[in-house]
């Protein structure tokens, strides 16, 4: 074996390189002081992060309104940090036959402890069901440590127009493999029919009766979104009414949000 001399493979700079090679940083710098002043405006002014951003994470639901999770706990066993506690519970358990999700069980308590959590995304690759994923809101800071500890209300999708407020049973001639297919696109009859029984006031009811009578289109599921842009007035008044939470319906006192959550 020959001995050989050691030749680097990044080009070498010539004598002019060479001369300016320890002042070279000090390029950047200059370049910079020349080039206007760029100020983010935040909170009143927002910019939505890309929608690959792994923001606060938000438990789904199916078309008809009944949800996802089915408390396997998957997502608390992946969790690296601890941050993820989940108790399963029944449907069975549940009165006169209704359903909180489909198939046999669904989850009872669900909560995030956000000081723990790392948003490494892991408990949403774990998730079989696709019930947990991720959105693009930020704002997660509060004024207390157990406002930061998110439970099942907070974390639960908004309800669509159109979709119907659970428990409630599943759709007539479905098991949850139905419903894992996404064949399942809106409430049907029988279940309006079953909620108008039981909870005749639920608010859900009248947008599922115009789905299920043709007047109006299939539910689509709704995303938590990065609140929108607000004045100092507005940005006070909320930070003063959530109480460390954010994403809930207090979030309409700071404007429109704009769209770029992450399903």
């Amino acid at each position: 074996m020959t001995d050989q001399p050691y030749e680097p493979l990044r080009p070498k700079k010539g004598p002019l390189g060479e001369l300016f090679a320890p002042v070279a940083g000090f390029g950047v710098t200059f370049s910079s002081m020349f080039r206007p002043t760029v100020t983010e405006q935040y909170p009143r002014t927002k910019t939505p992060p890309q929608r690959r951003y792994h923001g606060r994470h938000q438990l789904n639901r199916y078309a008809d309104g009944l949800e996802k999770c089915i408390g396997c706990e998957l997502c608390a066993w992946a969790c690296p940090a601890d941050a993820i506690y989940v108790e399963g519970a029944d449907n069975a358990d549940l009165p006169d036959g209704g359903h909180l999700s489909p198939g046999e069980r669904y989850g009872r308590v669900y909560q995030i402890n956000y000081l723990r959590c790392i948003f490494c995304g892991l408990c949403i690759e774990a998730c079989p069901t696709r019930a947990l994923t991720m959105t693009n809101d930020y704002e997660l800071a509060g004024p207390d440590r157990a406002g930061m500890i998110y439970e099942k209300t907070d974390l639960l999708a908004p309800l669509a127009e159109g979709m119907l407020a659970a428990p409630h049973p599943m759709a007539e001639g479905t098991t949850d493999t139905e419903y894992y297919r996404g064949e399942v696109t809106a409430p049907t009859g029988a279940q309006v029919a079953w909620v108008g029984e039981h909870r005749p006031d639920d608010p859900t009811l009248d947008g599922a009766r115009r789905v299920v009578e043709g007047d109006a289109p299939p539910p689509t599921p709704r995303r938590h979104r990065l609140r929108g842009s607000a004045t100092k007035a507005a940005v006070a008044t909320l930070e003063a009414s959530t109480g460390g939470h954010v994403g809930d319906g207090s979030a309409a006192a700071a404007g429109p949000a704009p769209d770029g959550g992450r399903a």
